[in-house]
């Protein structure tokens, strides 16, 4: 769970930036948009875990972009908004929200509710998939990621962010992504270079070809890097 990406879409960027500290102080990874159409493009290309949604945003507001995550899956939802009034709190459940917290809130409270949130996601079973691509296998609950190799099985001694980065394209495997977006997605709290997505890169692959599964990670000429089984 402390390994989840939470989306934060908020266009004040004072609140913004202290919902982003508490999560990251709590061990989440974090992205923000400050406005829908960023917010819904972010959600496109990474499918974060679990999503902090202001209700009056430019471009979209927060019920046009709850609406359009609802029809891509099934990504839990925090609804934030100035307004007290309970027929607006109903209005939030009602088109799908998890949760609603109303301005000015404790961001600590939002942060346990997030988690709450996502317990019982993984308790669904929503969470608990294990990730499979030929014999390798992404174990996102149990942070855990091994090789079938017949008479036994081989544990990969992967840092934190390489098991970010297997488990992040694993969930979209034969799928070309760019380093910017790997970065996104598994280093934003930090200001990674495209040399240093390499770098990583460099050493999962190693790691893929000492456990016999080298051939999954590839780089793609222009793009960046893909994971995936192409019969190879």
């Amino acid at each position: 769970m402390e390994n989840a990406l939470v989306l934060i879409i908020e266009d004040e960027p004072e609140i913004s930036d202290i919902l982003e500290r508490y999560f990251e102080r709590e061990g989440f990874r974090v992205l923000t948009a400050s406005d829908g159409e960023i917010g819904l493009s972010h959600h496109q290309r990474l499918r974060p875990d679990l999503v902090v949604l202001d209700v009056k945003l430019p471009k979209l507001d927060g019920y046009a972009v709850l609406a359009a995550i609802h029809k891509r899956g099934d990504t839990p939802v925090i609804m934030v908004t100035a307004l007290a009034d309970d027929v607006d709190r109903l209005q939030g459940l009602r088109a799908g929200a998890d949760d609603y917290v109303v301005k000015p809130f404790n961001p600590a409270e939002v942060v346990a509710r997030a988690r709450a949130i996502l317990r019982r996601s993984v308790a669904g079973g929503m969470a608990n998939k294990v990730l499979r691509i030929g014999r390798l296998s992404v174990d996102p609950v149990a942070h855990v990621a091994s090789v079938d190799n017949g008479d036994q099985r081989v544990l990969l001694p992967l840092t934190r962010t390489e098991f970010r980065i297997l488990e992040f394209m694993a969930g979209y495997q034969n799928r070309a992504f760019e380093r910017g977006e790997i970065i996104d997605a598994c280093l934003p709290e930090g200001e990674a270079l495209d040399r240093t997505v390499d770098s990583h890169m460099s050493k999962l692959r190693k790691k893929l070809e000492a456990a016999g599964v080298g051939n999954l990670l590839n780089g793609v000429r222009g793009v960046g890097y893909r994971l995936g089984d192409l019969g190879q």
